[in-house]
């Protein structure tokens, strides 16, 4: 997988959610559908964890309780799969800036 910021973004949450490494091309809808799968699974064996990783990527407690709370239970993977994965996407976005200026 080449370097760009959809890979680098899922070089960092492959490390906290033990994400297959991904060989084809794929876009940000399939990164963040293998993120849902590994938070879905947090969510039913290991919340604590869950709730660890949320707070050292700086999720954002009022966004995740947000969609704790008012997301359709069938929902609550996937919606925290897409703002996990937006919070890592700003911070890849930010240090590009940084390393470039």
């Amino acid at each position: 997988m080449e370097n760009s910021p959809l890979s680098d973004t899922f070089s960092l949450l492959a490390k906290d959610f033990t994400l297959p490494e991904i060989k084809e091309v794929f876009d940000e809808e399939k990164a963040i559908e293998f993120l849902s799968k590994a938070i879905s699974q947090l969510l039913d064996r290991d919340f604590e964890r869950l709730l660890q990783i949320c707070y050292r990527i700086d999720l954002g407690e009022n966004r995740l309780k947000k969609i704790l709370h008012e997301a359709k239970p069938d929902q609550i993977a996937s919606d925290l799969a897409r703002a996990i994965w937006e919070r890592q996407k700003r911070k890849v976005e930010i240090r590009r800036r940084y390393s470039e200026g």
